[in-house]
């Protein structure tokens, strides 16, 4: 599942507890529904004792009282019974009831195996209105001969979300049943599970839903009857309707018209299917990645309307339109990378989360890392030219040491126990199970040689269509006779079983090397345990001024000697550790070797490896923030880049300089600073001025596309004139012909974000209206984000407003485009003052199980960095503890520790600052 990633509530839910419920000798039916919010809600039915349900049919039964001790007040699922198979049919009705909602109508079986004798059944069940059978929820029937027990009580236990199933007797150890329902649910149009996505077709309103697991779809109230045709170009099942069957392994079906593309050679073809046309990148040569195994490749869908980014549903991936779709007229080189990271990622999960499934989600890391690590891989063998897996470090890396560096963090690795509630799963699907999961494989797989990675990673291969642990990987390789301080097991639990991750500290005096849990704040407290005492097995590659073969250096305690990093004098003599960045951890040097990188920098840059220079830059600031060295070391690695072209270094000096205009864009500090960044970074705008003819080329290769865009969208926001005056004549030229834009698609996002934060009204208009009629995704996203710009607050109120009208703005895309008007320095009062007044909306509509939930706690608390706000957002935890925070608990802890730790750093750190930036912006 690409990032963005939601727990389904309805049917996407099954597909998982399937594996998870047959490992853990459970059944589970999770036959449910989502619905718009306050409506048909389903009341919470518990009791101790409870009476048999006797409510008419299609409607809940009555509430009782909770008894927490009984297995239905349990989260996990007792393991007394297995379930064998699943068929699921669904009847959806795309006109509205007498009560003005669209409806679906179903049935169910599920056929299992009692492993233990027992007289409950219970089923996973959500918003379901039941039809009653002989006075109960379900009915029972046995299987080859056996005879089910008489059922005593069937209710709804909402809290838990069961239906619970009491039996006047025993179910029989090694007998098979059939549990059987009939229900009705609302076809809501909330994006989760099975739902309703409308889109316009030339002026058309028409209807998808996406169905997931072993479904029959019947025909509703459609008129017209038949198997699936092809017309044109066109998959058209909306008005032509089929009736599919699914086997264990066939693939799921979406049912609308779509355009349709087919690559590959007749006996391993992918199919593509989308609303809108739209181009196609390159294959991907999956299959020779990593693996011996022969995955076959799914049909791959775009849909209007996914809150993830994708779901690599067996058979049928779904995407958003922006993860599947490449239009080389609209899309830039950063949709394009999109694409083949994500599809590679879906791919990878055709192998690991498909073939082989997690026992429970507390390793979820295993399955989001692994996709997060060979996507990569992929993308690479799709596009070896791009050199995309260095940017691994800045992607993905340096991203979440930001979070794995706050006392709230976690590790990588929960113990079962921790995770149980879909709230509690929901937060794992984090920045730590994706990113820190990649970057811990990829360093893995750097200090075992990739030849022995993939060895290991064929031992989960072997295991097919089974459940895993992490254990059964981390003992594959023990027997490659590498020299090794431990065994992998010992090594890799150092890193997955503790959070954060060390700073390795060297002087070069002396050759003393140390090891400390590396904290933003060194004053927070870390409440939780680890038995290793928060030191690991460190790798540590190193290389010298002098040149010589890389080798790495096995740190295994907190302290130690080594004679190699005792470094002579003189300038061209240093010590540089961890070699393009494969190990997770940052790097402190005594203040010589420091003296001496930067001398270096400012003589000869090129004789440091390009990810080393952006690795000097991004350790020296967070060493900075974290009071190990001075503010204004930091700072100083930043001098050099006026001689800079490489992306890396100037992607890592802006993202942690964004840190500073996050906490000094409202104050006198600002002024200064944009003055010195304007300085320079006028040497790399007129480069690429030069290099593109006046910016109307595009540059060759990723990372140099990459750093034009950088170029542009960093002169045009921090205020060169020349950046203005250009993105003002081609956005007033595209006003002119609306038909012809005469804006490169990599540089559109700036242009557009430029041209109306400094222009009129009308400007704003003009965007809104070309966002509208906008047919490709990926220039729709553009606009979206660039009508956040607006420096008018009765805009962005206004377009806070939008946000939450689905015919304004899809559902899908709320949150994203609250957390662009929270990134504008205008807005973000604004959006913190919208979120306040509309949380209990918000939550409803996004907090149970969306993964962009918790993004939009941190993006719109990012720049609190003072007593007031940390009171606001103490009270706005305290205000709404009755409504909840869902997916996004963890996030707000997180947002408490950074305000507090903000605070700290602004009041220790603002004068060095100022007199830093008024130093050297001269």
């Amino acid at each position: 599942m690409a990032a963005g990633f939601f727990i389904s509530k309805t049917l996407g839910l099954v597909s998982v507890i399937l594996c998870l419920g047959a490992l853990a000798t459970i059944i589970a039916l999770s036959v449910v529904y989502a619905q718009e919010k306050n409506r048909n809600a389903t009341s919470a039915l518990s009791s101790a004792n409870p009476a048999p349900t006797a409510a008419p049919a299609t409607t809940a039964a009555p509430a009782t009282t909770a008894a927490p001790a009984n297995p239905w007040n349990k989260m996990r699922l007792p393991q007394s019974l297995l379930p064998e198979s699943y068929v699921v049919t669904l009847q959806p009705f795309l006109t509205k009831d007498a009560s003005g909602l669209y409806i679906f109508k179903g049935n169910s079986a599920v056929t299992f195996s009692c492993q233990e004798a027992t007289d409950l059944i219970l089923i996973h069940s959500k918003k379901l209105n039941y039809t009653q059978q002989n006075g109960f929820l379900i009915s029972l029937e046995g299987v080859d001969g056996s005879s089910p027990p008489p059922i005593a009580k069937t209710w709804l236990e909402a809290p838990t979300q069961y239906l619970v199933v009491q039996l006047s007797g025993q179910l029989e150890k090694g007998k098979k049943y059939k549990l059987l329902s009939d229900f009705v649910g609302e076809l809501a149009d909330d994006l989760a599970g099975f739902y309703r996505s409308e889109y316009v077709d030339e002026g058309v309103t028409r209807y998808g839903k996406r169905v997931d697991f072993h479904v029959s779809l019947l025909p509703g109230d459609l008129h017209s009857w038949g198997l699936t045709v092809h017309v044109h170009q066109y998959l058209c099942m909306l008005r032509i309707w089929m009736l599919v069957t699914h086997r264990h392994s066939d693939p799921c079906r979406v049912h609308t018209c779509m355009t349709s593309l087919t690559l590959g050679s007749q006996t391993d073809q992918l199919r593509i299917f989308s609303v809108q046309g739209g181009g196609w990148v390159r294959a991907l040569p999956w299959g020779a990645i990593l693996l011996t195994w022969p995955v076959p490749l799914p049909d791959q869908v775009g849909l209007p309307d996914f809150n993830a980014g994708a779901m690599e549903n067996w058979g049928l991936v779904t995407y958003r339109e922006n993860s599947l779709l490449y239009d080389p007229l609209f899309s830039s080189i950063g949709n394009k990378e999109r694409v083949v990271t994500v599809i590679a990622h879906e791919l990878a999960h055709q192998w690991f989360g498909n073939l082989v499934t997690l026992r429970w989600w507390n390793d979820l890391w295993l399955n989001e890392g692994f996709a997060s690590y060979v996507e990569y891989l992929g993308a690479d063998s799709a596009e070896p030219s791009w050199n995309i897996k260095d940017l691994i470090v800045q992607s993905e890396m340096y991203r979440v040491m930001k979070i794995d560096a706050l006392a709230s963090s976690h590790p990588l690795s929960f113990q079962e126990n921790e995770i149980n509630t879909p709230a509690q799963i929901s937060e794992v699907f984090d920045a730590i199970a994706y990113s820190k999961g990649a970057s811990v494989l990829r360093m893995l797989s750097n200090f075992l040689t990739e030849e022995i990675f993939k060895r290991g990673l064929q031992v989960w291969e072997s295991l097919g269509l089974r459940c895993a642990k992490q254990q059964a990987w981390l003992g594959a390789v023990d027997d490659a006779k590498l020299q090794l301080p431990t065994t992998i097991k010992g090594i890799m639990e150092r890193w997955t079983l503790q959070m954060g991750f060390p700073v390795v500290t060297v002087n070069t005096r002396n050759g003393s090397i140390t090891q400390k849990h590396f904290l933003l704040d060194p004053e927070s407290v870390v409440n939780r345990s680890s038995v290793f005492n928060y030191v690991w097995i460190v790798p540590v590659t190193w290389m010298t001024g002098q040149g010589g073969a890389l080798t790495t250096y096995w740190l295994e305690e907190t302290s130690a000697t080594e004679p190699s990093f005792t470094i002579p004098a003189g300038a061209a003599n240093w010590l540089l550790l961890n070699i393009n960045v494969t190990g997770y951890f940052r790097v402190n040097y005594d203040p010589e070797n420091w003296d001496k990188l930067l001398t270096q920098l400012d003589t000869s840059h090129q004789a440091i490896p390009v990810i080393n220079r952006a690795q000097i830059i991004d350790d020296t600031f967070n060493l900075a923030r974290a009071k190990y060295i001075d503010i204004g070391l930091a700072l100083n690695t930043t001098r050099y880049l006026s001689k800079e072209l490489e992306y890396l270094p100037w992607s890592a000096a802006l993202d942690n300089l964004a840190y500073f205009r996050l906490m000094f864009d409202r104050s006198e500090v600002y002024g200064p600073m944009q003055k010195y960044i304007r300085k320079q970074v006028d040497p790399l705008f007129q480069y690429f001025k030069t290099l593109t003819s006046n910016w109307t080329t595009v540059p060759n290769g990723l990372m140099e596309q990459y750093n034009e865009i950088n170029a542009i969208s960093t002169a045009c926001s921090y205020g060169i004139r020349e950046c203005w005056t250009l993105a003002t004549a081609l956005f007033n030229q595209w006003k002119t012909n609306s038909s012809n834009n005469p804006i490169i698609p990599n540089l559109r996002s700036s242009i557009y974000c430029s041209a109306i934060k400094t222009g009129s009204e009308e400007d704003w208009d003009f965007a809104w209206q070309m966002f509208q009629k906008a047919t490709v995704v990926a220039e729709a996203d553009k606009l979206r984000a660039a009508l956040a710009c607006s420096q008018e607050t009765w805009i962005l109120r206004r377009y806070l407003q939008y946000s939450l009208d689905p015919t304004k703005i899809r559902k899908q895309d709320a949150v994203s485009t609250i957390n662009s008007i929270a990134s504008n320095v205008v807005g973000q009062s604004l959006a913190w003052d919208f979120i306040r007044g509309n949380w209990k909306t918000l939550f409803e509509q996004y907090g149970g199980g969306s993964f962009s939930f918790s993004n939009l706690i941190l993006a719109v608390t990012q720049r609190f960095s003072s007593e007031f706000e940390l009171k606001q957002l103490e009270q706005f935890k305290v205000d709404n503890a009755d409504v909840g925070f869902g997916s996004g608990t963890r996030a707000l802890e997180q947002a408490l520790e950074k305000t507090k730790a903000n605070i700290k750093w602004v009041a220790e750190n603002k004068k060095a600052v100022l007199t830093w930036f008024e130093r050297e912006s001269g």
